[in-house]
């Protein structure tokens, strides 16, 4: 059933406070209870790990810094209770695409509630462009929600599990990957041309990537290192060269569980015209997690994907889950006015400024022309001999009759012109 917002209730949105913290878990905790589980416990997380940090974090976000959109929190609060919360972060290093990362909203409370969240984020964050989200196919309100404030879908993605047993298999295949180098600040340019080239060209112009989003400087450093120290986790990168195109044709990077708390997770880059890489990369991951503890792998493929599909197939993986990619921007279609018909125009009333208000006077030049038309016959053509000799009989004749008598012209217009003025 739909519910109504009335109109005496007011929804104010802010900026998250160091009081919401315990209402955003109890949001969390009730839809982890409603069937989105990734959702409600990565925020519920977060919030445990954001709390003993909140102060710095909070006086960071008042000045650009790689910190400033740590925790980019909004909440709406209605009788002084927070009925829904949303979490927004830059997508590319420019801030022209930007991500919703979760809507939670409180159970029972109106759907007005997260259109509100999201038009609050439009309006507030002028420099996005674009947004951009992820929702699971099954959580059918989140769809709604965003169909609703004009999100549309862009891709398909697909969730795999690689069970350990599995991996064992793979461990025992050498891989073939003579130009397997280390990602560093110089590759730049060679990862941005990969990530370009292996996305269709809408979601291209969706993602906005340039060479410094795969550039790393000390402070972000410091801080991925971090944030896998707290999490217990330990990242490893590497990308396939072409020598002969002077190219990077493959690129993985995996997070690795140091105590198997949680499963392994790998992103994964193949160049469309290199998929035989797949199965050489896998096994160069499963060289890698043999050293850790036992723990599935879980990947992500699109629908514009369909080789890295059928090879997990092939391989066994387990699909854990689907999600649909959707996108916003913010330049809106303007509505096309319905086109005038042409039966409705009144030509007569629209022409009528453009007659002439009195019938022309016929002056000297005039006479003089409709004069020798009479004179030239009508059967003759164009440019012919005989044209050009009635022409010049006729020039002949009005100069002689000009030189002999002036004032002629004068006196059958009917009017004295003087002497000379039939020269002109």
């Amino acid at each position: 059933m739909t519910s109504f917002l009335p109109k005496e209730t007011k929804t104010a949105i802010r900026p998250v406070q160091y009081r919401d913290l315990d209402a955003i878990a109890k949001l969390a905790a009730e839809e982890l209870e409603g069937g989105n589980p990734a959702s409600s416990t990565a925020l519920a997380t977060q919030v445990h790990r954001v709390r003993p940090w909140f102060g710095p974090l909070k006086f960071l976000s008042w000045f650009p810094n790689p910190c400033q959109h740590t925790f980019n929190v909004y909440v709406a609060e209605q009788d002084n209770q927070i009925r829904g919360t949303i979490q927004v972060s830059p997508f590319n290093r420019t801030g022209s695409t930007w991500r919703v990362e979760r809507v939670l909203v409180e159970t029972g409370s109106p759907t007005e509630i997260g259109s509100g969240l999201l038009r609050h984020c439009f309006e507030a964050i002028v420099e996005a462009r674009t947004w951009l989200l992820e929702v699971n196919i099954q959580n059918k309100a989140g769809l709604a929600l965003y169909r609703q404030n004009g999100f549309q879908p862009l891709a398909q993605l697909t969730y795999w599990a690689i069970a350990p047993e599995l991996l064992s298999s793979l461990q025992d295949r050498e891989p073939d990957l003579p130009n397997l180098l280390p990602v560093s600040n110089a590759d730049a340019q060679l990862l941005c041309q990969l990530d370009t080239v292996s996305m269709p060209p809408l979601l291209r112009q969706v993602f906005d990537r340039n060479i410094h989003d795969f550039k790393t400087n000390v402070v972000n450093s410091f801080l991925t290192n971090l944030k896998h120290w707290l999490g217990k986790t330990h990242s490893v990168s590497g990308y396939v060269f072409e020598p002969q195109r002077k190219a990077a044709i493959g690129y993985f990077q995996i997070f690795l569980s140091r105590d198997g708390s949680q499963p392994h997770v790998a992103e994964l880059t193949v160049h469309p015209a290199y998929t035989w890489l797949y199965p050489e990369l896998l096994s160069q991951m499963a060289q890698i997690v043999k050293d850790y503890p036992a723990q599935s792998l879980q990947l992500a493929s699109a629908d514009y994907q369909p080789e890295r599909e059928e090879y997990l197939e092939q391989l066994g993986a387990e699909r854990i889950s689907h999600s649909l990619l959707m996108s916003r921007s913010v330049w809106h279609k303007l509505r096309e006015a319905k086109p005038l018909s042409l039966e409705g125009l009144q030509l007569a009333e629209m022409l009528q400024g453009l007659q002439p208000a009195h019938k022309p006077i016929p002056g000297r030049m005039s006479w003089l022309k409709s004069k020798q038309k009479k004179q030239i016959p009508a059967e003759a053509p164009k440019d012919s001999p005989l044209q050009l000799n009635a022409s010049t009989v006729l020039n002949s004749q009005n100069l002689e009759a000009t030189k002999t008598n002036p004032n002629d012209r004068g006196k059958d217009n009917g009017e004295n012109l003087g002497p000379g003025v039939g020269c002109r």
